[in-house]
């Protein structure tokens, strides 16, 4: 035993448990009981190391065990800190002090897993704090920024679609938005006239944020039932007269999952050319695939057909960046930058700086396949929960952030979804995301924002409910 400031740190080398395991228990029993608190710093891993009279090694284990059951955080140059938990609010008294008077019982610390929510921890990084560092450090222009977007960065992004998407872009293509919606908002614009409202077919299922931004910006939406491959070519050429957009999740259809055949793909573009549609394709996702590489972009393919490729850093990085691209050519391309130029760019000269930097330099890169493998591990805790229980089925497990839990006909989902918030998890109505009838009943539940921790006690919750569930209605 010894003591390493005035946290004291039991290791017996005689008991069963490695020395990192009894470490990190130390350490997690001093928070829960209040000795340690939010923002307090732990000995570097050398000095406890030192003082403990073991490796260095069975320090850092210890350590990253904790982090990633969410009790503390590294950070680089920093140390590594207690995490500020909620959920964990036991108030540190000084030795010998009277006890004070016990708090009413507190509501349960809910834990979030509602969709499109990224861990955004994993930007705690280097190369994302010198990319903004180096964009704060340079000279300011005395003019605005070019409303179509930094150079430096339109230039960056088309080099991560050539690279990524397969996609034959140059800067000249590439329009800075402030996020998937403000793009949205750009083509409805351009794709309106004076007394003519556009019609734009959305898939329902789909993202309810979507079509609110669509018909606010004076579109007609026009729904159109899928499944989770998307639209059929056939059902939107039975659409009569032929509408002026189609809106599609071809890489992965939000929120089924599933992504659109390269066959259907190709005879979409070859009816949206015939028929002066214009394609908007929502890149949602297409970064994070688990089971099957990504198809390559529906706008890098051979075709007459006007395309707009729409994709955002809100899942990728954060969404609170509020900042995103799209791609665009021909004469829609050319009213889009008109307009653009109009309205003038919505986004931070600093921040489009920052963001160039953090491309050019490989940040994104690097912080992907961190990412990827961040959310393998979350989709296999979630498998391992709920995989194979009666009375329910697994979908969108191939890419994302999310599952969709598709239930027994008849299951009242609702009810579930008001359930589970009363235990302190919050999940998604897969009824929320249609504007028209429900096919099935479902839940949707996302896995990246969540710590280990929180994630497992969360689908504890949920597999008890639906367990309930199931032995009630059997």
């Amino acid at each position: 035993m010894a003591y390493t400031g005035d946290l004291f740190v039991p290791v017996d080398r005689t008991a069963d448990a490695p020395l990192s395991v009894q470490i990190a228990a130390s350490v997690r029993a001093a928070v829960l009981g209040g000795a340690l608190g939010p923002g307090d710093t732990l000995p570097s891993t050398r000095t406890l190391a030192a003082n403990l009279e073991v490796s260095r090694g069975v320090v850092v284990t210890a350590y990253e065990q904790l982090i990633g059951e969410g009790f503390a955080t590294g950070r680089r140059g920093g140390g590594t800190v207690i995490a500020v938990r909620p959920d964990l609010t036991a108030a540190r008294r000084p030795p010998g002090a009277h006890r004070p008077a016990p708090d009413p019982p507190a509501a349960p610390h809910a834990v979030d897993l509602t969709p499109g929510r990224p861990a955004t921890r994993l930007l705690d990084d280097a190369e994302w704090r010198s990319a903004w560092r180096r964009a704060v450090a340079e000279d300011l222009p005395s003019g605005p920024p070019d409303p179509l977007g930094l150079p430096a960065l339109r230039r960056a992004v088309a080099v991560y679609l050539r690279r990524a998407r397969g996609m034959e872009a140059v800067a000249d293509d590439v329009i800075v938005t402030a996020g998937a919606s403000d793009a949205l908002a750009l083509v409805t614009t351009a794709l309106g006239a004076p007394g003519r409202v556009p019609r734009i077919v959305v898939e329902d299922p789909s993202y309810p944020a979507a079509r609110r931004v669509l018909a606010t910006a004076g579109a007609q939406v026009v729904l159109l039932p899928v499944d989770a491959d998307g639209p059929r070519v056939a059902d939107l050429a039975a659409l009569s007269p032929a509408p002026d957009a189609v809106l599609l999740t071809p890489s992965h259809q939000y929120p089924l999952g599933g992504r659109m055949p390269v066959q259907e793909r190709v005879d979409l573009l070859r009816w949206a050319a015939a028929e002066h549609v214009v394609v908007l394709e929502d890149d949602y996702d297409s970064e994070f695939r688990h089971r099957q590489r990504p198809l390559p972009a529906m706008a890098s393919l051979p075709s007459d057909a006007n395309v707009v490729l729409i994709g955002s850093w809100s899942k990728t990085l954060t969404p609170w960046l509020r900042c995103g691209w799209m791609v665009t050519r021909g004469t829609v391309g050319e009213r889009l930058r008109a307009i653009r130029t109009a309205l003038d760019s919505p986004v931070s000269g600093v921040q489009q700086a920052a963001l160039a930097h953090f491309l050019s330099g490989g940040g994104l890169a690097r912080h992907t396949a961190r990412a990827q493998r961040y959310y393998n591990h979350r989709r296999s805790m979630v498998v391992s929960a709920l995989g194979g229980r009666p009375g329910m089925t697994l979908g969108a497990l191939d890419g994302g952030l999310h599952v969709v839990v598709h239930l027994r006909p008849g299951a009242d989902a609702a009810a579930l979804v008001r359930a589970a918030a009363d235990r302190g998890v919050v999940v998604a109505d897969l009824a929320d995301y249609h504007d028209g009838p429900t096919a099935s009943p479902g839940v949707v539940l996302g896995y990246g924002a969540p710590t280990d921790l929180e994630l497992r006690d969360a689908l504890a919750i949920l597999c008890g409910l639906l367990d309930s569930a199931w032995s009630e209605n059997r």
